[in-house]
């Protein structure tokens, strides 16, 4: 059984409208920087197509780890990673 704070938390940012996809692939690059300067335990960020209108990008935390980057890179939404979920 996996502890509570063993558990991966994926949050996730939109972007809607025609420079969506552009705008997450470059949120990305961000995303990967506050991994390096926060030291994150995981490195794991990217971004998906959902559209030609809607694209998201995302950062992998630890559980213990998503009450601070919740309140410092406000994302839209959350919830738990699974590895099969990229």
């Amino acid at each position: 059984m996996e502890k509570i704070l063993d558990r991966k938390i994926k949050l996730i940012w939109d972007f809607k409208g025609p420079a969506a996809a552009k705008t997450a692939e470059h949120y990305e690059k961000h995303l990967q920087e506050y991994i390096f300067n926060e030291e994150l335990k995981f490195d794991t960020t990217g971004h998906k197509h959902l559209s030609d209108m809607h694209s998201i990008a995302f950062l992998v935390v630890a559980e213990f780890e998503m009450i601070q980057a919740r309140d410092d890179l406000r994302p839209h939404r959350g919830e738990i990673y699974k590895t099969e979920d990229q």
